[in-house]
């Protein structure tokens, strides 16, 4: 049914994907697809925020993030499943939906937490790659 399954994860809040990595994993096994495990790395380089960090923080944050998604493959999916390992870099719902149109997949599953006052009046990332995503999109809830 599914070809590319794109999974978002935030690495930092285990709790928005420790109930959505085994939907993944039987997603993609019953229909042979593969896994496209994404992270992504919020953007820091604003001149002001920017200032604070060493001149190549960038570089070896994404180099980190991208030793720390594949310790994360190796633990939460099985070796039977094709991976392929995506650092983002920016704002999440602007990666997912780059990255979701890039590989064209078919299905991206993304977490949810329960949403906050602020989250009704700026709009959590799920709700705005559900409304703008191009294939199918499974949020799986906290």
């Amino acid at each position: 049914m599914f070809k590319h399954i794109l999974l978002a994860v935030d690495l930092e809040a285990k709790e928005t994907w420790e109930k959505m990595v085994p939907e993944a994993v039987s997603y993609a096994t019953h229909s042979g697809a593969t896994l496209h495990v994404m992270t992504v790395l919020p953007d820091f380089g604003m001149s002001i925020v920017g200032s604070f960090f060493p001149r190549d923080h960038e570089e070896k944050m994404l180099q980190e993030m991208n030793v720390r998604l594949h310790d994360f493959v190796k633990e939460h999916i099985p070796a039977e499943i094709k991976v392929q390992h995506i650092v983002g870099h920016g704002s999440a719902y602007e990666e997912i939906l780059r990255v979701q149109k890039k590989i064209s997949c078919d299905l991206i599953i993304i977490g949810a937490h329960r949403p906050s006052m602020q989250d009704y009046l700026l709009g959590p990332n799920a709700a705005r790659v559900v409304r703008h995503a191009e294939c199918s999109v499974m949020v799986v809830r906290e």
